[in-house]
């Protein structure tokens, strides 16, 4: 069946000039059929640079309204409306509106990982690829308020040394870490290296040997092929990761409660399938879409960031 499946989204996407997006985090099939896998910086920029008719994208509610943003003229398709994302859940446009007036005066920048309407109140829009540049481009005179991901905004205070007001936010996949039991995990192997996304808690960053984005993590352990490493973030990198350096050990980091893989996964990621893709470019929907007056107020951050060298 998955390669009856495979076969006819390949034949409706060159029928319909469709290009197939997909996250890191997604399942291997995906993964697999996409044209384009990459992480929220990679695939912002390939929405922006696409000339295909119709855009599925295969990874959250969020990703696909930055692609709406960047694509106003074209048709986004997400497989299942529910994929959402704990952080844009978490940071509700009001109640932020309001957040902004309490603290006048500050430039806002927002994590990707965030509603198209947040962006849309927003001065820069970052990824976790370039949100230290982000942060440093804004002058240091100038105060700044960091949205949704409290976590990223504390790693980005350290590393710039800026005093930022950061919205309570965190994602629950990266929350989810247990340093007790990844200290277990480091004292078993000894010769691995602790690898973490800069979501986590500030806790698991301190004893990392590397944060980084998701395609620094991966980049990390492509240039260390015969090492072996924990790795601290959702668990669907996994499968790149393992296809760039197949001589390296990968061990999933730990989460506090157990689960099937005692890794951390994102449901929201994970409810898109190859079938619902299949569904979505045969019928063309579900399609994101969004007014006029917002796509127009919500490309402004975007393309500040994505113009930043």
């Amino acid at each position: 069946m998955n390669l009856d499946l495979r076969e006819e989204i390949l034949r409706l996407r060159d029928e319909k000039n469709a290009i197939i997006l997909a996250h890191f985090y997604q399942t291997p099939d995906i993964q697999e059929i996409a044209d384009f896998v990459g992480d929220s910086l990679e695939l912002a920029r390939k929405a922006a640079e696409t000339d295909a008719r119709i855009i599925v994208f295969a990874g959250v509610y969020f990703m696909a309204e930055t692609a709406k943003i960047l694509n106003p003229e074209k048709k986004v398709l997400l497989p299942d409306l529910k994929a959402g994302c704990s952080l844009a859940d978490g940071c509700p446009p009001e109640p932020f509106e309001k957040f902004i007036h309490a603290h006048p005066g500050h430039t806002v920048v927002s994590y990707v990982n965030s509603p198209a309407r947040v962006k849309a109140l927003s001065d820069w829009i970052c990824t976790s690829s370039n949100a230290e540049r982000v942060i440093n481009a804004i002058p240091e005179d100038q105060d700044i308020i960091f949205a949704p991901d409290r976590n990223l905004g504390k790693y980005l205070m350290s590393r710039t040394g800026r005093k930022m007001v950061t919205w309570d936010g965190v994602c629950t996949v990266h929350q989810a870490f247990a340093l007790e039991k990844i200290g277990e995990l480091m004292k078993e192997n000894p010769e691995a290296r602790l690898i973490a996304h800069p979501e986590s808690d500030p806790a698991v960053l301190k004893v990392a040997d590397h944060i980084g984005s998701t395609k620094s993590l991966l980049e990390y352990v492509q240039h260390r092929p015969e090492s072996s490493f924990i790795v601290a973030t959702e668990a669907g990198i996994l499968h790149k990761m393992q296809m760039a350096a197949p001589n390296a050990t990968l061990i999933p980091a730990p989460i506090a409660e157990d689960n099937a893989c005692a890794c951390s996964e994102c449901a929201f990621m994970k409810v898109n399938t190859l079938e619902k893709l299949y569904r979505c470019l045969r019928d063309e929907t579900p399609e994101i879409q969004l007014d006029e007056d917002l796509l127009k107020r919500a490309r402004v951050p975007l393309d500040k960031m994505l113009e930043l060298v």
